[in-house]
């Protein structure tokens, strides 16, 4: 019988005490020091009064305190929900303000914003007081209750929040050795050092932290943000994650720099979609240790295309690669058909450790949750030889530096201006940021909106990264036949400008 999310990482850690665990620098914290912390924040947390149920907001940076909140919260059993940096006022009040016995957060985290909206929830700060006492850390979650609630950057206006049951996070491909395919074994192989940057409360990062501590490796946090590609030569790092922007300046520096990367084993791109002949340079540069992924915060990796694939089956540098082993793929047409092979449709996707649904929204869970499969909204067709090909989206949404971004609300919040009568918001491919958006505005009557006003007002609602990178005055919107809005004659016109 698999144990409960997170007591395989729990006997984990226990199991080789003196290897390290996580590397902050000249700081090293052993397994035994990451198990003993959890085993205090556990005892600070029952004392608290939290247990199975308890909903725990974490806010904290990458640090092994950080993780040790989370695991600890997880082993009582609560409802741990990450809140990440960088969130306004308004999207803090919607994360944390519903439903939390208590907020965990450092120093760095907690911020005047961050405790207002915390309003009602007991506040523990990591520090001595918090980590007086011990308790053998055994989890005890129960497999119906909701472990994790991992909110969506906010690009919506309210951020979503997926929702990760304690049966599905006990299945999960990478959180139970007991379920790894030799494919995932051989993968979790290269993490001896994982670079772990950004944030903790990410689905991604955290399920690639997972194979890299339940495997043996290291955690290695750089200081500020990873110059890539030269932190991986002086960190010996064997593992990372990369989105496409980043990946953009790797290949960059790497046609006329020579960068030692002979330390790596697996550099997983995601987030954005990556032009086929940009693929095909980095599995040139980088070799087998490049790895593309296509997968989504609700169910985590779908596919892989690796460097042997490309080999074997050339036409596959198109492609998004194939799915894991772990994951059911079927393609359906709008009446939610299965179609055949090299049929364009929408893609669903099927695993037992996929989201149960979206925190406070039964209208979005049964939009995307159906009869047991997630439809992720994409559009794509599989081939012969079973590999994803993506040809669009079902929905309207720009991906900027792997975060998603909705273009209906920018828009609302563009045409909520008393200048402006007209406000539409389109996605293009972007070098920098692998896709950028781009707004398109008709004034109301003879006086031109202010950009600086509109744009610390989609700040103000949305977050800076939601800020269209060009905004464009237009007399009018050209048409479809079908009378909708031609935003990519918009786009056009912008290119040609």
């Amino acid at each position: 019988m698999e144990s409960v999310f997170p007591q395989a990482l729990l006997d984990a850690l226990e199991q080789a005490p003196d290897t390290p665990a996580f590397e902050l620098g000249a700081r090293v914290v052993s397994r035994g020091e990451l198990l003993e912390l959890i085993g205090r924040m556990v005892a600070g947390f029952r004392a608290a009064g939290l247990g199975q149920g308890s909903g725990v907001g974490i806010a904290t940076g990458v640090t092994a305190e950080g993780f040790a909140a989370i695991m600890a919260a997880n082993t009582l059993g609560c409802r741990v929900v990450g809140v990440r940096a960088g969130l306004t006022p308004k999207q803090l009040r919607h994360v944390v303000g519903s439903d939390l016995a208590a907020l965990v957060v450092d120093d760095a985290a907690a911020t005047e914003e961050l405790l207002s909206a915390a309003d009602g929830a007991k506040v523990l700060r990591i520090g001595p007081e918090l980590l007086s006492s011990y308790e053998k850390p055994v989890a005890g979650g129960r497999p119906e209750d909701v472990a994790q609630v991992l909110f969506t950057s906010g690009s919506t206006g309210d951020p979503k929040g997926v929702v990760f049951s304690y049966a599905g996070m006990s299945v999960h491909w990478s959180w139970q050795p007991a379920r790894w395919s030799p494919v995932t074994a051989e993968l979790a192989t290269g993490y001896r050092r994982f670079l772990l940057f950004g944030t903790l409360f990410s689905a991604v990062m955290q399920e690639h932290l997972a194979l890299c501590l339940l495997s043996g490796g290291t955690a290695v946090v750089p200081a500020g943000l990873p110059d890539f590609p030269w932190i991986i030569e002086r960190l010996r790092i064997s593992a990372c994650l990369l989105t496409v922007p980043r990946l953009h300046r790797v290949l960059d520096v790497l046609r006329t720099r020579t960068v030692d990367l002979s330390t790596l084993r697996m550099l997983k791109v995601a987030g954005s979609p990556l032009a086929p002949h940009r693929r095909a340079e980095a599995f040139e540069r980088i070799g087998s240790a490049m790895r593309e992924g296509y997968g989504q915060s609700e169910i985590g990796v779908l596919t892989w295309l690796t460097a042997q694939d490309v080999r074997r089956w050339p036409h596959s540098i198109n492609s998004v690669g194939r799915p894991v082993a772990e994951i059911d793929v079927e393609i359906r047409d709008q009446d939610g058909n299965p179609v055949p092979t090299g049929t364009v449709g929408e893609i669903f996707v099927r695993a037992p450790y996929a989201l149960v649904g979206y925190w406070r929204d039964l209208a979005e869970t049964a939009e995307v949750l159906v009869d047991g499969w997630v439809r992720t909204r994409d559009l794509g067709h599989l081939d012969e030889d079973g590999f994803l090909y993506l040809t669009g989206r079902t929905r309207d949404v720009i991906i900027v530096n792997a975060i998603i971004h909705y273009a209906g609300p920018i828009e609302q919040v563009l045409a909520s201006h008393p200048d402006v009568d007209q406000a539409y918001v389109v996605g293009a491919p972007d070098e920098r940021t692998g896709e950028a958006a781009h707004a398109f505005l008709v004034a109301a009557g003879d006086r031109e909106p202010d950009l600086d006003e509109l744009r610390t007002l989609v700040a103000a609602e949305l977050g800076e990264a939601a800020v269209p990178a060009t905004m464009t005055l237009v007399a009018h919107v050209p048409t479809l036949p079908s009378g909708k809005p031609d935003k990519k004659g918009l786009l056009s016109a912008l290119r040609l400008s």
